[in-house]
This record gives C-alpha cells, sequence and structure tokens, in this order.
C-alpha cells in the first residue's frame, strides 16, 4: 500500500475501524432521519443554536463578574447580554433565525467541501477519493443553499444536513472499510517499530 503515513499511523487506523464503522452508520441513519422530516430538522437546529447562544451569553456574563478588576468587564459583559438577546431571538422564533442559519450553512458547506477537497488531493491517505467526493457533494450543497436562499431557508436547512450526514456517514464506512484492509504486516511492523 503506497501512502505517506507513518506505520504507527497505520496500525492505529486498522485498530479502530469498528468505531469508525458505527459512527458512520449512525451518521448515515441521522442523515435518513433529517431527510425524512426537513422541517422539524431546520427547527431542530437553529433551536440547538439558539440554545447554544444563549448558554455562551450567560457563561460570558458570569465570567465578567468573576473578573471585576480586569479592564474589559464592561465589553464582556456587553457581548454577554448581546448573545443572550441573540439566543432569546432565536428561540422565540427559531422559523425567522432559519433564514440567517441558511447563509451561515452555505458558507460552512462551501469552507468544509474545499478543505475535504484539498486535503484528500494533497494527502492521499487510504480511502482519499471517498472524501474527495464527499467534498465535491458538500461544495454542491452550499452551492444549492446560496442559490435557493432565501424561499427555501425552512426546509433546505434540514435537508441538506441530512445529506451532508448521509454522504459523511458513506465516506466514513468506507473509510472503515480501507483501513480495515490495511495488511496486517504494516500493522505488525509498526507496532514492533513503537516498542523500540
Amino acid at each position: 500500500m503506497s501512502t505517506t503515513m507513518q506505520p504507527s499511523e497505520l496500525s492505529s487506523l486498522r485498530e479502530s475501524w469498528g468505531w469508525i464503522l458505527v459512527m458512520g452508520i449512525l451518521m448515515i441513519v441521522g442523515g435518513i432521519a433529517a431527510i425524512a422530516t426537513p422541517l422539524f430538522a431546520t427547527v431542530g437546529v437553529v433551536t440547538f443554536l439558539g440554545l447554544l447562544i444563549l448558554a455562551a451569553g450567560v457563561a460570558q456574563i458570569v465570567s465578567a463578574f468573576q473578573c471585576k478588576a480586569w479592564r474589559g468587564v464592561l465589553l464582556n459583559t456587553l457581548v454577554g447580554v448581546l448573545y443572550v438577546v441573540t439566543g432569546f431571538l432565536i428561540l422565540e422564533n427559531p422559523l425567522e433565525g432559519a433564514a440567517g442559519l441558511a447563509l451561515l450553512l452555505a458558507l460552512f458547506f462551501l469552507t468544509s467541501g474545499i478543505f475535504r477537497i484539498v486535503i484528500s488531493l494533497q494527502e492521499r491517505f487510504p480511502g482519499w477519493g471517498w472524501t474527495l467526493l464527499s467534498g465535491a457533494v458538500t461544495v454542491l450543497l452550499g452551492l444549492i443553499v446560496w442559490r435557493q436562499f432565501p424561499a427555501s431557508a425552512l426546509w433546505i436547512i434540514g435537508l441538506l444536513l441530512g445529506v451532508e450526514f448521509v454522504f459523511n456517514g458513506w465516506m466514513w464506512v468506507m473509510l472503515a472499510l480501507a483501513f480495515r484492509s490495511i495488511p496486517v504486516e504494516e500493522s505488525e511492523e509498526a507496532s514492533a517499530a513503537s516498542a523500540k
């Protein structure tokens, strides 16, 4: 197997292929659930984001009051209040918050897809072609979100997140199978080399 990975990395990948397979299968199941109920998935994602922002705001305010001697207390408190208000507004109307999240999701998909494409072409690790395909699909999803905005912001987040999960899950399943097929000799050589 021609690869630029160290023998210890190959051994570690071969040993953990089962966990990677389980993660891939769980991502596929979650993706199918999101595709089946895109509006529910959209509201769930937006609500979860609102809760995270609200919690971050409370934590920011608490930390500001714990550091009273710091000159940035006022700024820290104001940022915390902004987080709390933003989180509360998102929780009050998650469907309107979905429009803003749709734009963020488009940016996320585009960026993460390009990142996967570049890394897979640069590193050429076992199963790199699946990562390349996953990156290409992710970029395509980002473009779809961008082109359909704002008309489909209510359902597109859940649907595309589901598709992303299915493709990512499939990528992890295929990588797990590729890791499982790493020859045992390479794994044994890696174990012997790390023991020295």
